[in-house]
């Protein structure tokens, strides 16, 4: 099948009638939606692009199984050239998007299970590899997004999923039977959930002795019967629901999370990729982990791109471009997004091959390259309010602007630059204001602290990765460490004249 347009790829959505749930109420015509429409804009937009013959190369790639031209979201990684592409990817619909396209979690899911199902095969003699590339090149040949779902809500953080109150914590099976198993539980914080038309399960944590019923990976439809959503607040959301744009910040795209219930949800043999193999569990978490990881060395620079030019804008049109801290902190923004940018890179060009066939990041660097996200694009927001100023939090309403009698006051005193139209100082600082503070920041200031695990997973990665004892070995070679002393060898130090 041919590369779905964007208008096929809603209209694929309105066609799989979702179970959502937003304020208390069943959602029917969520395509629809003005609290959902942006998230399928934004998510539409990885297929816009990947229609456009200049952004063929780094939007769509050639598929190892069927030689057919795919979308890389649903590709496999064969190389380290194709790990950059990916961030060089993401970079890009970041800046075309200004938001979170969501599409990411199901390719980093994909890939982590394409390694880890080979690998559980030669140890346990099963069948999951075929199973799930069998799976795969549906999901190429049909053009689908993926939701890859590996939060779950985990109750008690103290007891382990087979020792909490309830076990529906965490998803985990609850019955096998001769042609499947029935699931039950949750998936939390699920990003573009309710634009996903396939969702691919993973564990959540490296599963120990007792917990082989949580150990469970499988693919569902988005529409299988038992699956619901409760769409997520975000701050600011209901300007959306506004007659206007402007309030927005971020006119046309948004982001999208939600709480995934599974309700006694029937999964075939053939979409099950894990099933009790603890031992391969935590291989699965890594490995997603890594890849998403990498992922917002791409995505959160494209958006930080925004953000710098619009703080670039507000300069302008507040008259203080030329002024020397104003630049100064520009080139501070750019140089902490940049950063980010080399670290997802590098983690990509450092890849290796692994014994399935495919291309996996250098998981120490893709941590690095995530714990660097949670921090910088903090800075940088910090920088964009500073350049902004207090009106980006105190401005009226697009109502006020445009009130007759009101209207004319705004424009007379919110005037900046002579050249510069009020109405388009107005776009620029709610668009700052909707990346920092509103529903625009969940997708990038939030996300980049807890998206892809909190800060403390991406250390406790550092330190597993960071091959402690080599770096020992090199101190001990250079400084003759436990080297017999002679001390016939110690000499005074000649004087020197004066």
């Amino acid at each position: 099948m041919a590369l779905k347009t964007p208008e096929e790829f809603v209209q694929s959505l309105a066609d799989l009638h979702l179970q959502i749930y937003l304020f208390g109420e069943k959602v029917d015509d969520y395509v629809n939606h003005p609290l959902i429409r942006p998230s399928i804009n934004c998510m539409a937009m990885t297929y816009e692009l990947a229609a456009m013959p200049e952004y063929e190369d780094l939007m769509l790639a050639t598929s190892h199984l069927t030689g057919e031209k795919i979308n890389r979201f649903t590709h496999i990684h064969q190389s380290a050239e194709d790990l950059a592409k990916k961030v060089k990817m993401q970079r890009l619909l970041g800046q075309k998007t200004g938001s979170c396209f969501q599409r990411c979690v199901g390719m980093d899911a994909v890939n982590a299970l394409y390694s880890v199902t080979w690998e559980t095969d030669q140890a346990r003699g099963t069948d999951y590899h075929e199973r799930f590339k069998k799976y795969l090149r549906y999901l190429q040949e049909e053009d689908l997004v993926a939701d890859g779902a590996m939060t779950d809500p985990k109750g008690d953080r103290s007891l382990p999923p087979h020792q909490q109150p309830d076990p529906d914590v965490y998803v985990h099976i609850v019955e096998k039977r001769d042609d499947g198993i029935v699931v039950r539980g949750a998936k939390a914080h699920q990003t573009g959930a309710c634009n996903s038309h396939e969702i691919i399960v993973m564990p959540t944590i490296a599963m120990r002795e007792g917990d082989e019923d949580f150990a469970v990976s499988f693919s569902c439809p988005a529409n299988a019967e038992g699956v619901s959503y409760i769409y997520g607040r975000q701050s600011c959301d209901t300007r959306k629901l506004e007659e206007t744009d402007l309030d927005v910040g971020n006119m046309r795209f948004g982001g999208q999370e939600a709480l995934m219930v599974f309700d006694d949800v029937f999964v075939p043999w053939e979409h099950v990729y894990m099933c009790g193999e603890i031992e391969f569990s935590g291989a699965l978490v890594e490995r997603f982990a890594g890849f998403h990881r990498q992922s917002y060395g791409g995505c959160k620079v494209g958006v930080g791109d925004v953000l710098i030019g619009a703080a670039a804008l507000a300069a302008e049109y507040n008259g203080v471009a030329r002024a020397s801290h104003i630049k100064d902190k520009i080139i501070e923004m750019t140089h902490l997004n940049e950063t980010l940018f080399s670290c997802g890179l590098a983690c990509s060009y450092e890849g290796v091959k692994m014994p399935a066939g495919n291309w996996q990041i250098d998981m120490l660097l893709a941590n690095v390259c995530k714990q660097n996200i949670t921090r910088f694009p903090y800075e940088i927001a910090r920088l964009a309010e500073d350049i902004a100023g207090g009106l980006m939090v105190t401005m009226p309403s697009a109502q006020d602007l445009a009130d007759e009698k009101i209207g004319p006051i705004v424009e007379k005193f919110l005037v900046g630059t002579c050249d510069t139209p009020v109405i388009d100082r107005m776009r620029v600082l709610r668009l700052i204001e909707n990346l920092t503070l509103g529903a625009g920041a969940v997708g990038y200031r939030t996300e980049s602290l807890h998206g892809a695990g909190s800060p403390q997973a991406q250390r406790i990665m550092i330190a597993r990765q960071s091959n402690l004892n080599h770096k020992k070995e090199l101190a001990k070679a250079i400084a003759e460490v436990g080297k017999p002393w002679e001390k016939s060898r110690v000499k005074k130090p000649t004087a020197v004249a004066g």
